[in-house]
This record gives C-alpha cells, structure tokens and sequence, in this order.
C-alpha cells in the first residue's frame, strides 16, 4: 500500500507519525494533506530512509542539494564528500544529477548511503547512454527512456524530475515567441531538440499514464519539471513557462486521481516583483500542489555568488507558499560545484527557508529566533551554538577569540549593549 493509499483510507503510519512530531504538526493534518495532495513524503516504497521529509502546505520549508558528476568532471569520492557535506549542512534531501563516468554506479552510492530522500532525473541516464552508443541525442528511444525510470525506480529513487509538459504545443510557444537565452533546463533542452528533430509527442507526455504506472508501483514521488523555465530575468513569466505550467497543472490531477504523489517544479531566474506573482500563479494552476523551485535567481550578474542571489529569491518565493527549495551554490553558472560549494549552497538555502517559516507561522519557527535572542542577551555562547543554524561556523568563529570575564565578544568589548 503507497502512502496516498493509506492516506485516503485514513491509516496513520509511522511514517505519518514521524513526520507530524517533527513539524510539531497534528498528525490528521499530515493525513489529510497527502490525501488531497499538498503534502508530499518523497520514499521510495524499497527504501529505508534515516530521515524522512514532507513537503507541503504548512509544513517548514525543505532544501535540496543537487550533486553528480560531469563529462568534464568524474570523482565517485568527490561526489560522496558533497554528499556527505549536504547531509552535515542540513539539507533535506539530494538529486544525483551525474552525466559522466559510472552513472549508474554514482547512483548506487548516493542511494546507499544518503539517510535522506534522493532524487533523479533519468533523461540525462538515457541521453548519455544514447550518445555513448554511438547516437545523437535525437535518436533516443521513448522504451530507453521507460526503462530507464523503472530501473531507478527499483533501486530506491525516492523522487524523480519528468519533464512531462513539454510537448508539441509548448515547443510551438516556444518558437513563436523568442527568448534572450532560450531552453537553459538540460532535460528540457533534450527534448525540445528530440521533439524538433523527430516531430514526435514527448514520450513522458505522451504515455503518461505509463510513467503514473511506474512511479505508483513503488511509490515515487514525481517531481514535474519546469523544461520551460527563464534562464534569465528577460524570459521571466514569459509565454512559453505559463504555457508549460499550465499543463503540468492537468497532470497534477490525473496523478492525483492514479494515487501517486506529485509536486511541481518552478523557475528560474525571475525579478523580485514577479516572485510573489509566480507563486501563486503556479499554486492556482496546479491545484495547491506542492512546488518545488531553483532559486529564483533575482539578478543575472552575480556570478561567484549566486548562493546569495537565489536565497534572495528563494525567502520571497518561500515566504509567498513555495515549499521545497533547490539550492544554488557560489559555482552556478561557472563550474561543477565543489564539496564547500555545497556547504555554503545548503546554508544560503536553509536561511531562506527559514525566514520565510517565520513569516509563514510555522510552527517553532519564531520561538527558535526567540530562544537563540535570549541566550544572545545572556551571553551564553554555548546555548547559541545549540540553536544556530549553522553551529559548526559559530563554533568555528568563536574558537579563536579569547572572551574576558565579561564573555563579551571581541566586536565591542567593554563596550557591549548587552551585559547592560
């Protein structure tokens, strides 16, 4: 029995349970949210997770970490310290992304020993084992592709990125009203190219209930992907992402109505003004499921620091009812992040997250700023550590600084307001 099943019959699980004591949530309210579909719990009905995580309608805010190698850069060492520096920065979960070396067996790692949900996007698997054997990219088969999913699908992928909503129709959107910087999603990109080159249906849209089939048969939360979304402030809430929201909505209540869970994916790079708009835009059209987004970005220039731009975005879009942010690191836009890139990605994220919960109510959100607030006033720096976002930074500014009998810190010494 899938988790929307017990839902609907209004079995409470443990998982169930779980979940409702760590949001500080009554447990009915995380039955009836995965019910009716606002709320997510991403596992994979053959797994086993450490920690699990619900994404949804008054729950806090979750950050993703994407990992995974490039055809430029292969390390399965490398890619086991980001993940393990994802986990240790609090991330809520991770996607394997990885395009090069041993993809399958990168992926085994990840899944063995990630304690938190892991994600996919099987296209880049079926792309490169396409193009590997000797084919462009066009000539991929729809049953690779299938059998692809099902393959990540049996060996525990807890959430899967589809892009189902593109299709002929939001190829011709997209052509007939021209981007500054076009298709920016690689999967997205894959099959735009697909569906030009062959004239054919997108597969995941066209056999959709195939890929519900699948996902339902062991439990995989599908995450639809935003193949349409703006790669830069200039394609921002342009034709051709409302028209692929548009269809992603629809999908959403035919998962709904197979009994699998769904969330949606959003943009992007979008300016400030338009966050709150998207948002909700996206919440309407996709029936209050949960949405899923990567940043936003705020600004294009940033490079370098683009952990800062998307958490700019990220708090406005999360404080507006997005529920799941997908990280962006310093190295966005410039290289395959590093394990610190990662670090700092995760925290960026986190701090969005978390300041949008104060604004959402969610429960302990405010009282955990409250609580950090008077251990600031007493200058009890042990307690502070405890409640920090990041303790391990705290721990590690603190360690070189020699505090006086006072225990005030060194930024104004005799001098500080709060021993007064």
């Amino acid at each position: 029995m899938t988790i929307v099943d017990s839902a609907k019959k209004k079995i409470i699980t443990p998982e169930m349970e779980l979940i409702a004591s760590k949001e500080k949530v009554p447990v009915d309210f995380i039955l009836t949210g995965l019910a009716d579909g606002t709320i997510v719990i991403p596992k994979n009905a053959t797994r086993s997770l450490k920690k699990l995580a619900a994404v949804g309608a008054g729950l806090c805010t979750k950050v993703n970490a994407n990992i995974g190698t490039s055809p430029d850069h292969i390390s399965v060492e490398e890619e086991r310290e980001k993940l393990k520096s994802a986990v240790d920065a609090g991330a809520d979960a991770v996607m394997d992304l990885s395009t090069g070396g041993d993809i399958r067996g990168i992926r085994k790692m990840i899944l063995a020993d990630s304690p938190i949900p892991v994600g996919t996007v099987p296209i880049y698997q079926t792309a490169c084992e396409t193009v590997m054997g000797g084919k462009e990219m066009t000539a991929m088969a729809p049953e690779h592709l299938f059998a692809t999913i099902e393959e990540q699908a049996q060996e525990g992928v807890d959430f899967m990125t589809v892009h189902c909503g593109i299709n002929r129709e939001t190829v011709g959107v997209l052509n007939r009203h021209k981007r500054l910087v076009g298709v920016v999603s690689r999967g997205g990109s894959f099959l735009v190219r697909w569906i030009t080159a062959t004239g054919r249906e997108n597969p995941l849209f066209e056999n959709y209930d195939k890929l519900l089939e699948i996902a339902k048969k062991y439990d995989v939360t599908l995450s639809l992907g935003d193949g349409l979304r703006p790669g830069c402030l200039a394609d921002a809430s342009d034709a051709a992402q409302i028209a692929e929201l548009s269809i992603l909505g629809e999908l959403v209540l035919r998962a709904r109505q197979a009994g699998v869970q769904v969330m949606i994916e959003g943009p992007g790079h979008v300016p400030l003004n338009q966050i709150e708009a998207n948002v909700l835009l996206a919440k309407r059209l996709a029936h209050n499921a949960p949405i899923y987004l990567l940043g936003p970005l705020v600004t294009d220039i940033a490079a370098g620091y683009d952990h800062i731009t998307g958490a700019i975005g990220g708090a406005i879009a999360a404080s507006a009812g997005a529920d799941f942010l997908c990280y962006v690191t310093p190295a966005e836009h410039l290289s395959l992040p590093s394990v610190d890139d990662v670090y700092q990605g995760v925290i960026a994220s986190r701090i969005a997250g978390h300041a949008a919960d104060i604004v959402k109510n969610v429960p302990g959100a405010r009282e955990r700023d409250n609580e950090f607030s008077k251990f600031r006033k007493k200058l009890d720096w042990d307690a502070q550590a405890g409640l920090a976002l990041d303790p391990v930074r705290f721990k590690a500014v603190r360690s070189g600084i020699k505090t006086n009998e006072d225990g005030v810190c060194t930024m104004c010494g005799q001098f500080c307001a709060m021993k007064d």
